[in-house]
This record gives C-alpha cells, structure tokens and sequence, in this order.
C-alpha cells in the first residue's frame, strides 16, 4: 500500500521522468493483478488522513480503468470488471461510497468512481440498492452539505452515461433525491449539484411528467431555481427549462403564461451572457418543436388522420414580445467578439430566424420597424438590421416578400462596399437568402446590372465575405438556371441559354482566381469557390458549353501542376494544403465530365486518368478525402465513356482493390464499390477478367467484423449489378451470395423501433439485399418467352426462392421498418418479378394478407414510380391468384 501511495504522488510530479515511470507502473499493476489493484485504489481513496492529491490522483486511476470514453475499451472494461469476484466488487463499492461526502476537492472523483461501477453493474441486475441508497444519503437529516452534493453529482454522472430505459423503474428515487436537493433552503452547492442532476435524469421522467401532481412539483423547483442568486444554478435551471421545453412541450399550458414566459423573458433581457443564452435557446426550441408539430399536422391531414399531438402555437403569441428584445440583443456585439463564439447576438439570429419559419407573416410587423438602422451610423444596428431582414425571409408568404425584397435591395447591394466587414459579411450572406429564396427579383436584367458588379468585387474583399458572396452566386445561378428551364428545355432537359450567359465565362474566371488566393485557405473561401465552380457548370446552358470545355481543361492542367508540386513538397503543411487543393480538382473534374457532351469525353479520357492514376499511386501517407474525391472522378468517367473505359480497367484494378479493402475508411471503401457498380453498367461482360478479385474483396469485406456496416450493406447491393452485368457466369459467385445475403437479412431486426437510426439502418440492409436478389433473379433470366425459357429462368433462381419470398415476408411484418418509399419500391418489384416467374405456387409462400396491405401502400403513394411498380405487382397478383389479394 505504501508503494502505491508513493507512486501515485509520483504521478503527478514536475519531473515528466518520474511521471511517466508511475504511469508504466500502474499500467503494469493493473493488468497483471487486477483485483488487488482496485481494492488497493479504493482503499487510498477512502484514507481521509492521506494528502488530497494522493487521493484524487488514486480515485482518477480507478476511474480509468472502470471507464473509457471509447466504446471498445469501456465494453472491455465492462467485462474485465464483472468476471471480478463478487466479494472484491463488494469491497470496491463499499470503499468509494464510503467515500463519498470526504472530499475537499470538486468534482468529487468518488462521484465518478461510484457512477461508473453504477452504470457497469445496474444493467445487469446488479448493486440493486445503490440508487435508494443514494436517496437516503440525499435526504437523511443527518447528512452533511458535502455529502448531499457528492451523492448528487453521483447521480447525476449515472443519469448522464447509463441507457435511459434502465432507470425508468427507479426514477421516483432519483427524483425525489433531485427535488429535496433543489429545495430553497439547501446549499448553493447542493441546489447546483441537484439540478445539473436534474438536467441528466430528464429523459426518463416520461411517466413523472405525466402525472400532473408529480409534474407541478418538479416544474415549481426549476422554476425557483431560475430565481436563485448564484449565477451557475440560475443557469442550470433555465437549461432544464430548455430541454422541458422539448421533451414535454404537450405539457407546459398551464405553466407557460404564468411562469414560463416571464422567466425566459426575463433571461433574455439579463447582463449575464450564460443566462441570456439560455432565454433565448427556450424560445428556439419552442419553435422548433412548432415546426415539428406543424409538419405533423400535414402529414396526418394529408394521410386522412389526426395527428397525435397538436401546436400551441406557443411563439405566435409570443411573437411581438419577444422580437424587440431579440433585435436589440443581435445589435449587442463588438468588434472584439470572436467569430468562433456563441453568443447572444448569435443565439438571437437564430431565434428569429427560427420564429419566422414558425409563424410566417406574423413575423413581418414585428421586424418592419427594425429594418431603419440600415442607415444607422452605428455598425452594430446596421448588421443587426441586415441580419434581421435575412432571418425573416423563410417563412412568410412571398406575395409578402416580393415588395420587400425589392425595397431592401439597392441598401442591401450598397452595405456589400461598408466600411465595416461585418456589415459587408451579414450584407452577402442576406443576399444569398434573397437569391435562394426570391430568385424572380434577383434574376431581373436591371437588378442583375448592379448586383453583379458588386459581388465581383466583394469577390475580392476578407475571405468571411468572399465565402458568403460564393454562396450567394449559387444561389443567384440556380435561380437563374430553373428559370430557364421553366420557359422550355429540349429532349436533353437543358435550356438553350439563362439570364447569366452574357456573363459566365467571367464568373467562371473570378472563381477560378479566388482559388488561387494566398488566403484562400481561411474561412473555407477555397472549397467555397470550387463548390461555386461545380454548382455554375452544373447548371450552365448550351451557349455555355464552351466555358465548360476550357475549364474542363484548366482543370486537368491545375492538377497536373499540382501533382508535379506535391513531388518536390518537402513540408507536411504544403503537402497536407496540395492534396486538398487536389480533391477540390477532383470532385471538379466530376462536374465537368458530368456535363460534357458524349463526344468530348473522350478527348480529354487519358490525361484525366493519368492524373487519377497519380493521385491513387501516392495512396501511402495521402489523406483520404482525396481518394475518395478520385475514384468517384473514375466513376464519373466511366458513365460518360462507357466501353471505351475498358483500355483502363487493368491500370484501375489494383487502386480499386486496394479501396475496396480499406477497412479503416468508410467514404472510401464506397467511392469504391460505386466504382464497380458503375463498372459493371457501362461493361456489362467486359468486366468478368477483373470479377474474381472484386467478388473475393466483397466476400471478405462483409465478413470482417472490423469493416463498418455502411460499407457492408452497400456491398450487398453491388452482387445484383455484378449479377446484371454477366448473366448467367454469376452462378459460380451465387453460393456464396445468397449464404452472405441470408445471413444479413437474418441479422436486419429492428430491436427498437423508437431508435432512428436502427430503423434507418435495417431499412437500408433490407432494401440492398432485395437490390441484389432482385439483379440476380434478372441477370439469371433467360431471354425469350417460351415455356422452356421460362422453365430454365425458374431452375436458374430456384435455388434462393425461398430466401428471396422469407425476406419479402420480414419487410411486410411491421410498418415501422418500412420507413422508407425506396424499400417499398424494391420490395413491389420483386414481388412483381418473383409472381411473373412462378406464378401460382409462389402465392403460397408469402403472407398474403401482409403483402396485400404493402402493395396497396404503394398504389396510394403519390410517388410515381412507387405507385407503378405497386400498380404491376398487384396485376400480375391478379393474374395468376386474384382472390389471394386483400384489397384496401
């Protein structure tokens, strides 16, 4: 013991020497006798005579080895933990809760100790009191203020990183701990620790909320504690109060006009930037909770139903309150402010902008009076007023807009020159909205004349606004661009010419020159001027076509420049802003092959490839954004030049073999597989010589546990384009394929159908096997009608039938899997496809009743190709079994 008290002194001494020696030692006593190092930790963290240091720097290293913020270790940790003896468990939590209340220094680290072994035993059935424990230390008339705060700073450490559904049960302790810690006559430090508790425990006080006694005592609490003197409680209580607001928001009536209104009302008018913030940030979740709510409603009126919560149109009522306050806080700024800040004035922007979306023109009076300072003489009214007018423009209606607009303008165009950047900032970024939102004003020949002008030379001003003015160029062009299209397109879909024409090669020149800039790299200008550049070829005319073709070549000359500088870079911050400079290239390159016309790509095919081919040779130590933006290049060439792709594909196939097994990198590992989809469309056979290297790369992939699921489903879904491309060859991959998509279909459960992104995520898996079911049932499909035709299509998929109709059935069981219109779409069409093949017999092998209900979901979708694909699958149903169909 007295080793390690010595050790852990050492631990944190001057002399980096002996701290990493400690630190070598403690690493090696921990995994070489872990249970005598825990209970000799929790033992030097319980002695109240040793030094404080001695004990925190023993309460830290416990804590270290029961938690980590890395999934992997902390499940590691997890398990090292519970294979402990019972009786050395025993002994660990007895020392550190022993332990808390005895400590000089804060946060307590007997807090964290307790809390970690907390959340690694509870979900597992064990330390069944340690919770009521807590209460009792809470609570007891005995217990000191020290002990109080430790045990709610414990509490509220378990409440913030244990699964919220665990302590649904025992959520009436840990409140009724929370609640008598937050009472008036407690200590600051216990009404702190109480409500910071609070704020963590939310999630699972669903059943406490709706019960109205249970809830009005909760709410009375908060509401005082927003009242306290200290700042730090004051502040804690407002940010329950913010996140009541979005949880509960179906149960603050009663209490908005009387108390919650005031309280955040009287925030936002406070000195204090911390309790400021959060007034404002209630009132920005109010609107966003309307907004959900409002989408609700629509969806339910549009589906025949009434939605299960409704607004209360809480901002609305608020709105002319609240507006002059906001204004005057966004006009509260100075110079000094940091960019990077968030601030009041910030917060206030947002709100508005945020009150606007969710009242509409209600917003308009409110702002109107507001919008004079555009001529103040003081800066900070001047970008509040521009700022404001900016934040209302999405929202009201724009019959109500258009006047605006067109008043607002010509200050608005003359602020871009103001003496002060920030003006000039707020003033191109209010233009982009005006451009992204009232593109008919914006597009006016005589607007264009001083709009124009004006954005090239901001062009030219501090990167902060150079950024802004690029976005408001894409804006400005795709307004341009649908107008066009509008007034009539050919068979291409593209118009012969748009107000901007006289005027895009320049443009496209000041952007390639803002490229270049030496300070390009602050405030994102770079990759907003590229992201410009591809946005204008994306959407230029015919009478543009020749611009597209010289920056087509600017573009690969850029490149090769830059892989002939990269070679003599000798620094790690010139190569690190070369190679950004080079997927920047890349993903330009995308854009003006995409839009080049059949018989030009080929002229510029081979020095696009060879400086691809570059970029993929220096793959050792090369960031991997660049990889990326390289091979979706390749995918882009290979759409445009088809078979006469073929000539690269031995150069590509290491490259691509090499992506297809980064495990490490999932944006690259796609840009891969979509390599050889698209491959595998514009070859069709010509890809078999390369197949069973890629085929064995996908087998492996999908079977490493280190691969990221992304990955793995997109990968699934490529064997129905491999499928596609070589017909009846697939038969030698189809053991293997359909075991991997067995598999994987069994493995697409939902466990929880509240989760998103679980759902999302089944979702996805569903639909890709289907996509690969689907592509081998057409690959494998033998031309012709006739009856043998048919009969060697149906031994050809016979083999997986089974698995094909036992997927089918699991997307149909529940309607929260089927989130998306896209797996409806695939599963439609396979039914269609499967039923056409077999016909009667295969009727038997779905749930009819559930394949009924998805078929007549579809024929109600107001997507058409939905609505198609459900339309045939129900016919050919019909065909074969019509009284199998439950119609609805």
């Amino acid at each position: 013991m007295a080793m390690l008290v010595q050790v852990l002194e050492k631990t944190i001494s001057q002399n980096p020497e002996d701290q990493r020696r400690a630190l070598e030692f403690l690493e090696q006593a921990s995994t070489s006798d872990f249970s005598t190092f825990v209970k000799e930790l929790s033992v030097v963290l319980r002695q109240t005579e040793l030094q404080s240091h001695v004990r925190q720097a023993a309460g830290l290293q416990l804590k270290n080895v029961l938690y980590s913020k890395d999934d992997a270790t902390k499940e590691a940790y997890l398990s090292r933990w519970l294979q402990l003896a019972g009786d050395v468990r025993a002994h660990v939590k007895q020392q550190v809760t022993s332990t808390l209340g005895t400590e000089s220094f804060r946060p307590s680290i007997a807090a964290q100790c307790v809390a970690a072994i907390a959340c690694a035993e509870i979900p597992h059935g064990l330390w069944p009191d340690i919770i009521s424990g807590l209460m009792q230390s809470v609570t007891a008339a005995n217990s000191t203020e020290q002990l109080k705060e430790a045990t709610l700073e414990t509490l509220g450490y378990v409440c913030q990183d244990i699964d919220p559904n665990v302590l649904e049960q025992q959520a009436n302790e840990i409140l009724t701990a929370i609640v008598f810690g937050m009472k008036k006559e407690q200590a600051i430090a216990v009404r702190l620790a109480a409500t910071n508790a609070l704020l963590n425990s939310l999630e699972f006080t669903r059943n406490n909320f709706s019960n109205e006694p249970e809830r009005n005592i909760i709410m009375q609490v908060v509401c005082e504690a927003t009242q306290c003197g200290d700042a730090l409680v004051k502040v804690a209580a407002l940010q329950c109060l913010v996140r009541i607001m979005s949880l509960y928001y179906q149960f603050m009536e009663s209490y908005m006009s009387a108390a919650l209104f005031p309280i955040s009302v009287d925030a936002m008018r406070n000195k204090s930037s911390d309790v400021a913030l959060q007034g404002i940030e209630f009132w920005s979740n109010v609107c966003e909770e309307e907004i959900a709510l409002g989408l609700e409603a629509e969806e339910a009126q549009e589906n025949g139903r009434v939605p299960e919560h409704t607004s209360r149109h809480y901002a609305k009522g608020a709105v002319s309150h609240l507006s002059p306050i906001l204004l005057e806080t966004m006009a509260d700024q100075e110079d000094a402010d940091d960019d990077d800040d968030w601030t009041p004035s910030k917060a206030a922007g947002v709100c508005i902008m945020l009150i606007a979306q969710t009242v509409g023109n209600d917003i308009i009076d409110s702002v109107l009076p507001f919008l004079a300072h555009f001529a103040s003489p003081k800066w900070q009214y001047r970008e509040a007023a521009i700022m404001a007018f900016g934040s209302i423009l999405d929202g009201p209606d724009p019959t109500r807009l258009v006047p605006l607009v067109e008043q607002a303008l010509p200050p608005l165009v003359g602020a871009m020159s103001d003496s002060n950047v920030h003006v000039r900032d707020t003033a191109a970024w209010t233009i982009g909205r005006m451009c992204e939102i009232c593109g008919e004003v914006v597009t006016r020949p005589q607007v264009l004349q001083t709009l124009l002008p004006a954005m090239s030379s901001s062009l030219n001003q501090e990167p902060r606004v150079a950024t802004n003015v690029c976005w408001a160029i894409v804006s400005l062009t795709k307004a341009a661009y649908e107008q066009a299209v509008a007034l009539g397109t050919d068979s291409s879909g593209q118009p012969d010419t748009f107000v901007l024409s006289p005027c895009f090669e320049p443009m496209i020149a000041e952007l390639i020159k803002t490229t270049d800039r030496a300070d390009s790299n602050q405030s994102n200008l770079r990759l907003a001027a590229f992201e410009t550049l591809m946005e204008l070829i994306k959407n230029s005319p015919k009478d543009c076509y020749h611009v597209v073709q010289s920056t087509t070549l600017l573009m690969l000359k850029k490149l090769e420049q830059l892989l002939d500088m990269e070679a003599h870079a000798t620094s790690a911050s010139d190569k690190s802003q070369l190679m950004d400079l080079q997927a920047l290239l890349c993903a330009t390159l995308q854009s003006v092959v995409r839009k080049m016309q059949a018989g030009d790509a080929p002229k510029v095919a081979d020095p696009m490839m060879h400086g691809l081919l570059q970029i993929m040779d220096r793959s050792a130590g090369r960031a991997n954004n660049v990889i990326e933006e390289a091979l979706v290049a390749v995918s882009t060439l290979v759409e445009a030049l088809k078979q006469d792709f073929l000539r690269y594909v031995d150069a590509l196939r290491p490259h691509l073999l090499r992506g297809l097994a980064t495990a490490d990198d999932t944006a690259v590992a796609i840009a891969a597989v979509g390599v050889v989809t698209d491959l595998c469309r514009a070859l069709e056979g010509g890809v078999t010589p390369i197949l069973d290297d890629i085929m064995g790369a996908f087998i492996n992939a999908v079977q490493n546990p280190r691969v990221n699921p992304e990955v793995k489903v997109s990968m699934l879904g490529a064997f129905g384009d491999v499928a596609l491309a070589i017909g009846q060859q697939f038969v030698r991959y189809q053991g293997h394929v359909v075991d991997l998509l067995n598999n994987a279909a069994n493995a697409a459960i939902v466990q929880d159908a509240d989760n998103v992104d679980q759902v999302d995520y089944v979702d996805k898996l569903r639909e890709q096997c289907i996509n690969a079911y689907t592509g081998m049932l057409q690959g494998l499909r033998d031309d012709g009608d006739s009856a043998e035709a048919m009969q060697r299509t149906r031994q050809s998929v016979m083999p997986f039938v089974r698995q094909m109709c036992d997927l089918i059935n699991k997307c149909c069981e529940s309607t929260p899997v089927l989130a998306s219109d896209s797996l409806l779409t695939v599963c439609a069409g396979l039914i269609g496809d499967l039923v056409n093949i077999f016909g009667t017999e295969i009727i038997q092998a779905f749930d009819m009743a559930k394949v009924s209900s998805l078929l007549a979901r579809g024929r109600r979708s107001r997507a058409s190709r939905i609505k198609t694909l459900a339309n045939w699958a129900t016919k050919e149903v019909r065909k074969v079994a019509p009284q199998a169909l439950v119609m609805s």
